[in-house]
């Protein structure tokens, strides 16, 4: 078994999804899209493809011109029915991959613990109902939005934004929030996000506590919903 992570910052990793696939003897390999040369990575030999977050819009490819070869990185792989996960900005990519718009959001960035709430086609998804019914908060840290792509099956929403997690076939899932944070790795987000905490004048300390009562929460129900994924070989519908 091979999982593939294309990560854009150093310091957003798998996290406890990382854990998981190691324990299960998968081989997982890392690559930065903002210098790898994504043309050339075949997407469809991993058994599962991640696609991390980061700190840019979707719609700055002028700026990041990567970005067009990471989507179609994704088609290439959603296309051919290959097992793909995409959180924050990895779902926004995936999202435009599908043909949807992402765009910054009009209610404002979301950073920190809240609910999300689940559709009524979650129950489709029964390994995903049982950890999103049961987590009481997940962590939240976007500015941008995006439509629910054609095809697509809408799973989730929080307060602010009605797209927070989708489902496309049983093969693509793609979640506006993180899923993989452990109160540890905040610790580098804290730094590596210093300029746009500033900006947004959170409280880090209160975040930082926030973290600490919520993250081990997350990190116990996350770990249960990988390892059945991950048993059930990706494929979301699986399930008891």
């Amino acid at each position: 078994m091979r999982a593939l992570a294309i990560s854009h910052v150093g310091f957003e990793d798998l996290g406890s999804l990382g854990r998981e696939l190691i324990d299960a003897g998968a081989g997982v390999e890392s690559v930065d899209a903002c210098t790898a040369d994504l043309s050339a990575i075949d997407a469809l030999s991993p058994d599962l493809m991640v696609v991390l977050g980061g700190p840019i819009g979707v719609y700055q490819s002028d700026d990041y011109p990567f970005i067009a070869d990471e989507i179609g990185l994704i088609q290439k792989r959603i296309g051919a029915k290959r097992p793909t996960l995409g959180i924050c900005l990895g779902a926004q990519l995936m999202a435009a991959a599908l043909g949807a718009k992402v765009y910054p959001g009009a209610q404002g960035g979301e950073i920190g613990w809240a609910a999300v709430e689940a559709s009524s086609d979650l129950c489709r998804f029964p390994n995903l109902a049982r950890f999103i019914n049961r987590t009481e908060r997940f962590l939240h840290w976007h500015g941008d939005s995006f439509n629910l792509p054609l095809g697509a099956t809408r799973l989730a929403r929080s307060e602010k934004y009605i797209n927070q997690a989708f489902a496309f076939e049983d093969i693509a899932l793609g979640v506006q929030f993180h899923p993989e944070v452990t109160a540890e790795m905040l610790e580098r987000w804290y730094v590596g996000h210093a300029a746009e905490l500033a900006q947004r004048h959170i409280d880090i300390c209160a975040l930082r506590a926030e973290s600490r009562r919520f993250a081990p929460r997350l990190e116990e129900s996350a770990r249960q919903f990988w390892r059945d994924w991950i048993e059930a070989g990706f494929q979301l519908t699986a399930g008891p």
